[in-house]
């Protein structure tokens, strides 16, 4: 049985997301590396298994370190899309209002060109 057969076995099991050291200790001797560093082995696997297949892939990435199966994942949060989520940024607001844009950023001295003049003195004052 493959390293990630075994994780989707005990992810199924569970149905809650997982750090790869929980994996790990649930698997125990049903991992077939017998790597010394069994942890390294799952997270790799893992990530690239959900790097080369992407959304094909049973696998998904809750948070850094944390993986479900993907049905999992998607059963447990209603999909929403963009425009749902405008329209909850304007209806949180009040009728007729607009949501705020986000205010511009003051220039900084990295992006000007320096002159002499910008230059402080650094000495002892006194």
């Amino acid at each position: 049985m493959s390293t990630l057969a075994v994780v989707e076995e005990i992810l199924r099991e569970t149905a809650v997301p997982m750090s790869v050291r929980e994996i790990v200790e649930r698997a125990g001797v049903r991992l077939p590396s017998k790597s010394k560093t069994p942890d390294t082995v799952v997270a790799r696997d893992l990530s690239m298994d959900i790097k080369k297949k992407g959304d094909a892939s049973l696998f998904v990435r809750t948070s850094p370190g944390r993986y479900t199966l993907r049905a999992l994942a998607q059963n447990a949060q209603p999909q929403s899309s963009p425009a749902d989520l405008r329209m909850a940024d304007v209806k949180s607001i009040g009728p007729g209002a607009q949501p705020r844009k986000p205010a511009a950023a003051a220039p900084t001295a990295q992006g000007r060109a320096r002159n002499d003049s910008d230059v402080q003195g650094g000495g002892f004052a006194g």
